[in-house]
């Protein structure tokens, strides 16, 4: 009697179980079909504002990943096994160039909107295709606090970041952690020279250079009187402008190095349609018009012919691209002497 009940109590559990499992391996099915009509784009700006935009424009629906440019490489990195990304849209071409070497990034597409390309941003585009700029920033201008500085005392040129009535008064954010930074400090190993370029820096940390994590540590720094000036990516530098905060921006003459935001599908996106219509809207005037007028971060040069940067940006300001393919062979390296120096 004892045996006939538990086999029937044994029969009623499979039952139960068996129940149960097919309905949870139906869940998990709905939900990855679910996932799999949603676009994953990994960016480090533009998130809350980006997603309705291309929702609304295109019927897709995205899911945005954001980060810092070190977080979103580690990510990529971790999960080069198998990609959670569909696209990265972010300011940094020289690691980005780097996914396409190492054969991550999906090749030879040209968007429809392409063609409106400016002649400056055209040449950046790989010969494969891998990426396409959709603007280009200010990895750093020079910003001081007015309070603590008078203005003919404020430096005018990056050169002047080693002049001894400076000491202790300058910072930037870390290359290692910011995007915009290595795009900063790469310009000067990239025209000096890399041994030259470690000796310029090395002027800069013996007159007491800080280093912050990013720029809106950086920004705080400044704020606070902490520092007196800065090299800050610029639309942290126009932010604090419009906050009535007491600073003053100098694009020096010789011009500031360029940040350049770029958009790369991956190799393994599962989403192909979905990724090559985010990266054509990317590219549309409209959309670019678009982000400018709704965005506080948006100071940039766009790089579609017609599209109009913010009025109360600097007109015509003079931005310095350095090679990509040397920026890429060389950021491991800078990047280590960098951090190396600047704990010392």
């Amino acid at each position: 009697m004892r045996l006939k009940t538990y086999i029937f109590i044994l029969l009623t559990l499979t039952v139960m179980l068996t129940g149960c499992t097919s309905q949870l391996a139906t869940k998990q099915l709905q939900n990855l079909s679910n996932d799999e009509q949603i676009l994953t784009v990994y960016l480090n700006d533009f998130d809350t504002i980006i997603g309705p935009l291309f929702e609304e424009s295109t019927g897709y629906k995205i899911n945005l990943v954001q980060g810092s440019g070190a977080e979103i490489l580690s990510r990529i990195e971790a999960e080069r096994g198998n990609p959670r990304w569909d696209v990265v849209w972010v300011d940094m071409i020289s690691s980005i160039h780097g996914l396409g070497l190492n054969d991550m990034l999906y090749e030879d597409f040209i968007p429809s909107n392409a063609s409106m390309l400016k002649d400056s941003f055209k040449t950046l585009v790989p010969e494969r295709k891998w990426y396409y700029p959709t603007s280009a920033h200010a990895s750093a201008v020079i910003v001081y606090n007015h309070d603590e500085l008078h203005k003919n005392d404020a430096p005018r040129s990056w050169s002047m970041f080693a002049d001894s009535k400076y000491v202790n008064a300058i910072g930037f954010s870390d290359p290692a952690i910011a995007a915009p930074a290595y795009s900063f400090v790469n310009w000067f190993f990239h025209h000096e020279g890399i041994d030259e370029g470690k000796a310029l820096m090395q002027t800069w940390f013996d007159n007491g250079l800080h280093i912050y994590p990013k720029n809106p540590n950086v920004a705080m720094a400044l704020t606070s009187g902490q520092i007196k000036v800065a090299a800050l990516q610029e639309s942290n530098a126009y932010m604090l402008l419009k906050q009535n905060h007491p600073v003053s921006i100098i694009w020096p003459e010789e011009g500031s190095p360029a940040s350049i935001r770029v958009a790369a599908i991956s190799k393994e996106t599962k989403k192909l349609d979905a990724a090559k219509a985010f990266v054509d809207f990317l590219l549309d005037p409209a959309i670019q018009q678009h982000i400018i007028a709704l965005s506080d971060d948006a100071y940039h040069e766009p790089s579609i012919i017609g599209v109009e940067q913010k009025a109360d940006r600097k007109q015509h300001a003079k931005l310095l691209f350095p090679d990509t393919s040397w920026s890429y062979e060389n950021e491991a390296e800078i990047k280590q002497w960098f951090a190396d120096f600047s704990i010392k």
